[in-house]
This record gives C-alpha cells, structure tokens and sequence, in this order.
C-alpha cells in the first residue's frame, strides 16, 4: 500500500520520530533503529482450542498449551500464536489461555516482553505439588501423575480413585489414569501400566483409551492386549504356564487369540490347553 511506503520514508532516515506519537515514553528516548523486516509465514499449531457454546457468550474462549519442558522461547511463542489466531477468528472477543506445566518458573524466556500477556491472559496450571495452592482440582491431581516417582503411583492413583468417588470423572478414572501413564511410559507392557495404575488387565483392554488413545485398535497392538488377557485367564483355569508356553501363545495370530479366548471358558485343565494348541498350530 502507499501508505506503508510513506511510513518507511518517514522513519527511514529519522528513526526517533516514533517517541513523539508514544505518550509513555521519555522525553528522552532517543537511538532507535528503524527496519521494515520480513515475517516469514510459518505453521502456528495450538495444542486446543476451547469455544464456548453459542448461547454463553459471557465465557471465554480457552487458548490451551502444554509445555512439561523448559523452552527459553516458549513465552514469546505463546503470545505469537494467541495474536496469530485472534488474526485469524475475528469472532473471538473474550480470551485466556491456558498453560498445563510442571511449573512457571522453568525457563520459558524473559517474561518482561510479554508481562501485560502473562499478567491479564494466561493462567497457569502447575503439575509440581510443592506448586500448588489450595483447593487443587481432580483433574490437576491426576495429571501430576506425569510427575510421580513411579514407586508411589500405585498408592497415588488409589488416592485419586476414592476421592473421585462422586465426581463428574468417577466413571472415566481408570481411563484417565491409564491414559496418562501409557503417555509417560510408552515403552511399558500393558500388564506393568495396569499394575501402576491399579487396574486390572481385563478392564484395561475393554476401556475406551485401549481403543483411542494408546493405538492397540492397530493389529499388532490388539494382539498384544488379547494375548495379555488371555494369558492371564489360562493361568486361573490351567495353572502357572511355562515359559515355552507363554511364548506360544504369546504369538499366536489375533484370530487365534479370540479363538483360544472363547474355547478355554471349556478348559478343565492344562491337557485341554496342551490339546488345543496342538490342533491349532
């Protein structure tokens, strides 16, 4: 636009005529440079972003970051990408953004740049309980199983199961729970999740996070928790397995796993067992 080639001429050679349209500043203020700099476009990605229903205007829109490291950029980047979107959906007039962190104090940057941001918008939702104030929120407390020493995650998680009796998440616990300590242990056997979390095997592999979030609706995936169930159901009717055993079935086929699953409901013993595998290998 014309304009914008006005303002460059302006400013270009007389940098220090900006103080005189900015009130707040000094009568002193002086030694300003002056550039035009490119912007280069990039990909902003929120990690959520919460609406309020049509009818409640009164709420805010919920800008949602999770930041569980430290990341001297983080602060800036935060307050580029809320701008970015505000760019972007000009029906959202009342905001806030919230950060899920161990805790504010890790190094996200020099806050200065951004006080009047951090100060009016952002809330802070700190995961390190030597960080909290009281009351703290159910669903804070759980997720600060992301930060327990895993030797204290069984009885933490038992904690958290009585005092959501009641609650809006009492019903939704055990997949919460599980979700969280798939995420922080991903590498983990599903029988060694459900032993953290205090949840048995079987309740496991028919929750919802079986299917939708730790990806065992793959089939390589729904193998290892049929095998895990199955497993476990063979050691009730048939005794402790051998090891040979265990292999065996352990990489069976899923068809053959949902097979086995229903024939041993019939298994008396471990002869059926040692018969049926060998009509079905």
């Amino acid at each position: 636009m014309l304009s914008d080639k006005l303002f460059f001429w302006l400013f270009q050679n007389q940098p220090d005529r900006i103080v005189s349209l900015c009130g707040e500043l000094p009568v002193d203020a002086e030694g300003y440079s002056f550039t035009a700099p490119v912007l280069k476009e990039r990909e902003y990605r929120l990690d959520g972003l919460f609406r309020p229903a049509a009818d409640r205007p009164d709420l805010p829109a919920l800008i949602l970051e999770a930041q569980m490291a430290p990341d001297p950029g983080f602060l800036r980047r935060l307050y580029a990408e809320s701008a970015r979107l505000l760019q972007q959906e000009p029906t959202i007039h009342h905001w806030q953004v919230v950060v899920i962190t161990p805790s504010r104090l890790l190094n996200f940057g020099a806050p200065q740049p951004v006080a009047e941001f951090l100060e009016h918008r952002v809330r802070w939702v700190e995961l390190q309980r030597e960080r909290w104030q009281e009351p703290v929120p159910l669903l804070q407390r759980l997720l600060a199983l992301l930060l327990e020493p895993e030797r204290e995650l069984p009885s933490s998680s038992e904690e958290l199961r009585q005092a959501a009796t009641g609650s809006a998440l009492e019903s939704d616990l055990d997949d919460v729970i599980a979700a969280i300590l798939i995420t922080r242990f991903p590498s983990r056997s599903i029988p060694e999740v459900c032993a953290m979390g205090g949840i048995t095997v079987e309740d496991f592999t028919h929750s919802r996070i079986y299917q939708e979030i730790a990806g065992i609706g793959r089939q390589e995936g729904r193998q290892q928790g049929e095998a895990a169930v199955t497993l476990r159901q063979l050691s009730r009717r048939c005794g402790p397995l051998s090891e040979a055993t265990t292999a065996r079935i352990q990489s069976l086929p899923l068809e053959q796993l949902e097979t086995l699953a229903e024939a041993l409901l019939d298994f008396q013993g471990a002869d059926d067992l040692a018969a049926w595998l060998s009509s079905n290998s």
